[in-house]
């Protein structure tokens, strides 16, 4: 523990704490001469005069030619208008549909690696820079919302719920639900003298390639043309990825799309009128407080403080605004809301949650469209969006304290929130859990009977969106932990340091760096169980809540992110494993530089939905602003046919025909920032630029001896092998398959499951230091896996998505996992799910209702057990087609929903079927029985 520092404290480290933690030489950038110049650079003087440059070491240098590769022109990371591209490459489909795109996030990203910059070098004119360009391109002007004048506080908008399906939509507008009062518009514009929201809308078309022309600062629908344009994707439920979205514009004055423009595809209503409307991701935003906060601290510890006062005096602006994230969708209460008209309308701040949920957006008239104005939070908040860093900047920082007289004590109130969530959805392993929802399945619905709650909002592992499952990607866990590291190193509080040293020990536990430069952590996880009911007198164990890594991976800007938690939690509790690791994974990230950055390649077998079809109403038609047809039918593809003449599409094409999925080395913005970011980072807190300087621990460990197999499975082989010594002593032992890393230990053990049968491997072992010195490798075994049965193995998971037990229908949810070493070719599998009949028809009609794989590639059937155990009588039995293909290692075939009854429609008591639990979300289902090739691999039969 150390005392909290103020703004012009720099944190430093003690040479003693850190001699054996920084030891060793930075693995090569491959960055050549960039790199020379990039170190010449940092000790010339800044173009404006300040302060003289940081000293120069291998990572600040590091830092430099990564950021010097960024803003080289040649690159092409950002637009004729200055403005950061979410990618080099055009081809991409992730949460942005093209990568010429970008998002909040991007801005977010580059205004703090322009702060970063000004710390090297005292040159703060490029920081200023990106918070200039935000300002007249990202953050909507009084142009583009024209009439955010007309905003009622006392009825910010009319109530439409959300569906779990892209198919239930248009939502109908519902004005007979009451909404709650909006307790902070008044207090805003009294403050700064308008209605205008001073946020980031999320997402921008930088080469207007869609063609809508909702060009920043016109407030129009200019179409097709070059410059900037404002753009939106995602409007219709949980379940719609980015493969099922319809773009549109943000001010919509029905020149494109059908006679109500694209407003009717959405939201059901008596007439339609022009409107505009942005929606903010409160990440990004908070990310760009942080950023600001850096840079006062920084250039405060230059005498350059002034150098930057207008551009934090504007993040505390945005962070005056941000506070929209913490209220519920339609401002009412806050806890117990299970119906829309039941849950009461928020008065005062009732409706306040005080945590950063998902998004908020606001919007109003255009054209012909009248004078009104609307305004909407969210109830749905996720682990990752959390930013306590910036919550404290904003509650206790002077210069970043924003202006409306009651924002101080919100954002504190918030830190204390925050802090309480993360403890709330920590698992027993250290990962943190999704998150809660004031709002179930954003209708205000009932959610399972036994649902944990946080101050009365029901657990959701999956909150937002559901395809894939939103809390799933370690992203989130390193993203969220990042700000919590931070907000510890600079406070040192108590409440972050507990959650942060038991989530560093999980995350450490299943990263592997090898003595080749290879490394890998985690990319997907699995999620059972759940949090206590949350108690902030006496917060429970969650004993019940459980995280499994289903793959690894080697995002490199995942990877940045974990360094970056990992050297700020260093510095903070003076941890010379967690430094030790930091150091290994930047330095083996290094090594894949290229010109444009560091990157390495990844597979998108993801891409063969690029001919799925998207979802449009029946009867519905209407036309791009390029004349393409919308309608019932149109594909992915179809709505965007200018991906055809990309220079990559080809490979997609390829793919699509039946060949290799296609590979990609994708330079995202915001992932070649994270790495600049964590390289400046080490340099400053643990690679020797503060008194005292690197280690000089060089000397690797004795190489592993003995290894030996000392046991083998049908999918798993247990090693052993002697102890390696060293001068400082061994932290980590890691293990070979095959020539690549498969994980890591502290003993001198190792069991490596989910293998194939009958399959020979070779193994090595390398041991590596607290200094992240590695050995070289030990001699190989070999071991063989024993026989198995049938040609896989899988596990089954299942969630009840019909909590009533005597209706006339049951719908199970289903998800099979691939637990086995290769790929299973599904048309090999089958389900079974026991149930009781009981009286009435004897045949039964079958149905999915959804299936990632595509429904038509599911069979379905009910047939009669054969006996008359109790809850047992028939079984639905499901199979796959030959057009489901192959289940990969470790993959998922996504949620299955199914559904069934009785021909005659009577009801079924569903109170003693054998297959059956009350649970809402999935968990591994023992009794639902899986078979391969005839032969049952899972489960139990009754």
């Amino acid at each position: 523990m150390h005392a909290p520092r103020t703004p012009d404290e720099p944190a430093r480290l003690s040479r003693r704490s850190f001699t054996a933690a920084t030891g060793g030489a930075l693995v090569a950038l491959g960055a050549g001469q960039a790199l020379a110049g990039a170190t010449a650079h940092a000790a010339e003087a800044p173009s404006n005069g300040s302060a003289k440059a940081v000293a120069a070491t291998p990572y600040t240098d590091a830092f430099l030619a990564q950021y010097e590769k960024i803003k080289d022109p040649a690159n092409g990371y950002f637009s004729p208008d200055g403005i950061p591209y979410h990618s080099i490459e055009t081809l991409m489909v992730e949460a942005p549909d093209h990568g010429h795109q970008t998002t909040s996030e991007a801005f977010s990203f580059w205004i703090w690696l322009e702060a970063a910059y000004g710390r090297v070098t005292g040159d703060w004119g490029p920081f200023n820079g990106a918070w200039e360009t935000a300002e007249r391109s990202i953050i909507p002007s009084h142009a583009d919302q024209a009439s955010s004048g007309s905003y009622q506080p006392g009825s910010p908008a009319t109530y439409a719920p959300e569906h779990p399906e892209v198919s239930d939509y248009p939502s109908q507008l519902d004005p007979d639900v009451s909404v709650g009062q909006d307790p902070i518009a008044t207090e805003l514009a009294a403050t700064y003298g308008t209605m205008d929201v001073y946020g980031m809308h999320w997402l921008m078309d930088l080469d207007n390639t869609y063609g809508y022309g909702n060009t920043p600062g016109t407030g129009g629908q200019n179409g097709p043309g070059p410059g900037a344009s404002y753009i939106n994707t995602y409007q219709r439920g949980s379940q719609e990825s980015v493969w099922e979205t319809i773009p549109q514009p943000t001010t919509d004055l029905f020149e494109f799309g059908g006679p109500n423009g694209y407003l009717d595809l959405f939201v059901g209503d008596a007439s339609y009128a022009q409107q505009w409307k942005y929606t903010n991701a409160p990440d990004a935003d908070a990310r760009a407080v942080q950023a600001a906060y850096w840079a006062l601290t920084w250039a405060r510890a230059q005498g350059n403080e002034s150098q930057v006062a207008e551009s934090v005096a504007r993040a505390a602006k945005m962070g005056d605004y941000l506070r929209y994230a913490m209220f519920d969708k339609y401002f009412k209460q806050i806890g117990d809301c299970t119906s829309p008209t039941g849950c009461p309308a928020g008065s005062g701040r009732s409706s306040q949650h005080y945590l950063l949920s998902w998004y908020y957006a606001w919007g109003g008239s255009a054209g012909d469209g009248g004078g009104w104005a609307w305004r909407i939070g969210d109830g749905a908040s996720h682990q990752g969006y959390q930013n306590p860093f910036a919550a404290w900047a904003l509650s206790t920082v002077p210069e970043l304290i924003p202006e409306s007289p009651s924002a101080q004590g919100d954002w504190a109130k918030s830190l204390t929130r925050q802090l309480e969530f993360l403890r709330w959805l920590q698992s027993t392993e250290g990962a943190l859990a999704g998150g809660c929802t004031n709002s179930w399945e954003g209708a205000y619905g009932v959610p399972p009977t036994g649902t944990p709650t946080f101050y009365g909002m029901p657990y959701d592992w999956q909150p937002v969106y559901h395809d894939p499952p939103s809390n799933n990607w370690f992203g989130f866990q390193v993203w969220g932990m990042e700000r919590v590291a931070q907000y510890y190193h600079a406070t040192g509080n108590a409440d972050a340091e507990a959650v942060l040293a038991k989530w560093v020990a999980w995350a450490s536990a299943e990263t592997t760096v090898g003595a080749d430069g290879s490394y890998r952590f985690p990319a997907t996880l699995r999620w059972t169980g759940a949090p206590d009911t949350w108690n902030a007198a006496n917060p429970g164990d969650n004993a019940g809540l459980h995280v499994e890594v289903v793959d690894y991976g080697d995002d490199v800007g995942v990877g940045a992110a974990l360094a970056m938690t990992l050297v700020y939690y260093a510095a903070g509790a003076a941890d010379a494993d967690a430094a030790a690791l930091a150091k290994a994974l930047l330095d083996a990230m290094a090594a894949h530089a290229d010109d444009k950055g560091i990157a390495v390649p990844e597979t998108r077998r993801d891409y063969d939905r690029f001919d799925d079809e998207v979802y449009v109403p029946d009867g519905w038609s209407g036309t791009s602003p390029y004349g393409d047809t919308i309608e019932p039918g149109v594909t992915f593809i179809g709505l965007r046919p200018w991906y055809r003449d990309d220079p990559d599409w080809e490979k997609v094409q390829t793919y699509l025909d039946g060949g290799a999925a296609p590979v990609f080395t994708y330079h995202r913005f915001w992932a070649q920032a994270a790495l600049a970011l964590a390289l400046a980072a080490y340099g400053e807190l643990l690679g020797g630029e503060s008194p005292g300087g690197p280690g000089d621990d060089t000397e690797p460990p004795t190489v592993p001896g003995g290894l030996r197999v000392t046991a083998t499975a049908r999918s798993s082989v247990a090693l052993a092998w002697t102890a390696s010594t060293d001068d400082t002593r061994v932290t980590a032992y890691d293990v070979y398959r095959d020539g690549t890393p498969v994980g890591s230990t502290s003993t001198t053990s190792f069991t490596d499951s989910g293998l194939a049968a009958e399959t020979t491997y070779s193994y090595t072992v390398a041991a590596r230091d607290a200094a992240g010195n590695a050995s070289e490798q030990s001699e190989a075994v070999e071991a063989t896996t024993g026989a198995g049965t049938g040609t896989g193995t899988v596990k089954v998971e299942y969630r009840n998505n019909d909590q009533n037990a005597t209706d006339n229908q049951i719908k199970p949810g289903l998800r099979i996992v691939n637990t086995g070493g290769g790929a299973l070719s599904l048309s090999t599998l089958t389900v079974r799910y026991w149930f009781s009949g009981e009286s009435g028809a004897t045949t039964y009609g079958t149905h999915c209702d959804y299936a990632r794989l595509g429904a038509a590639n599911v069979t379905h059937r009910v047939v009669a057990a054969g006996g008359s155990t109790p809850g047992a009588t028939h079984y639905l039995e499901v199979g796959f087609t030959a057009g489901a293909g192959s289940l990969a290692a470790g993959d998922s075939t996504g949620d299955i929903q199914l559904r069934l009854n009785k021909t005659d429609w009577s009801a079924f008591d569903e109170s003693d079927d054998y297959s059956r639990a009350t649970t809402g979300t999935y968990i591994d289902a023992p009794r639902v029985v899986a078979y391969v090739a005839g032969q049952p691999v899972w489960g139990t039969e009754p």
